[in-house]
């Protein structure tokens, strides 16, 4: 059993900021690649940013220069640090962990339980 708990949504004012987190908790034997989606309203969920166990990331280009993904492998948690943040950046943010819970299993896709940003002035 693994649980990703999200936290950190909330309300902002357009050009604000929040920070995201999200931690692993559970039978963990290792985690690879961790990343947060997002999913507005009527939209289809889309991939925001990811980050491999070294450190390696990639964003969509419309969050390019205002998120930056992080991870504390101690921890168990990803992060997701958004800055300048805009109305369409209104979504609810799921974090994502592809996570091998013992040696001998193949990795295994787990979602947090999604928390709610919302862009507004």
């Amino acid at each position: 059993q693994v649980q990703l708990v999200e936290s950190g949504g909330g309300l902002v004012q357009p050009g604000g900021s929040l920070r995201l987190s999200c931690a692993a908790s559970g039978s963990i034997f290792s985690i690879y690649a961790m990343g947060w989606y997002r999913q507005a309203p009527g939209k289809q969920r889309e991939l925001v940013a990811t980050i491999t166990a070294g450190g390696t990331t990639k964003y969509v280009d419309s969050v390019k220069g205002r998120f930056t993904i992080s991870r504390d492998n101690a921890e168990n948690t990803v992060y997701l640090q958004m800055n300048s943040l805009k109305p369409e950046d209104t979504a609810v943010y799921y974090c994502n962990a592809d996570v091998k819970v013992r040696l001998g299993v193949p990795p295994d896709d787990y979602w947090g339980q999604g928390t709610q940003v919302t862009v507004s002035s």
